[in-house]
């Protein structure tokens, strides 16, 4: 865990990362993994909490990206329920026609189940997705989220 942490923080090359990775899968006792991290322990309090604040900031700085990004999406109103999902994609046929090319032509569906919406992925090339994570198969979707199709992305709305 501290090689890989170090080689994540660039304290280690990549070389270096290498050779005690064999090293470890060579040691037969403790004492020789403690050697090849040695150097890696010497973070004191001081570093960690300037580390914490940094870490803390950037996803701080992340969530407020995404919210600045997601208050600017186009709405997509949830459709009115009916005995057929609307289908979603690049083909005229589709009840959603979306005009980019990362949509798939058959892209996906969305449908009411038991009071429930539902967001299924119909197989598409570039992936649907919901508040940034990809769906696979199908999930539950609410007003308010984000859904992806392609690089085409809306907030799902009731108006």
């Amino acid at each position: 865990m501290l090689l890989r942490e170090g080689a994540a923080q660039g304290r280690l090359s990549h070389d270096t990362f290498v050779f005690r990775m064999e090293r470890a899968l060579q040691a037969r006792r403790p004492d020789e993994l403690d050697l090849l991290v040695a150097d890696l322990r010497t973070e004191g309090t001081w570093t960690r909490r300037v580390v914490g604040a940094v870490e803390r900031m950037s996803a701080f700085t992340a969530k407020l990206g995404r919210a600045w990004h997601a208050e600017r999406l186009p709405k997509l109103l949830l459709p009115h329920p009916g005995p057929y999902p609307l289908r979603i994609g690049r083909d005229p046929v589709n009840g959603l026609r979306l005009s980019h090319e990362t949509a798939s032509r058959l892209h996906a569906e969305l449908s009411l189940q038991g009071g429930t919406w539902v967001l299924r992925d119909l197989g598409s090339t570039n992936g649907t997705t919901v508040n940034g994570r990809r769906v696979a198969g199908a999930v539950v979707v609410r007003p308010g989220d984000v859904v992806g199709f392609g690089q085409m992305a809306f907030r799902l709305s009731h108006q």
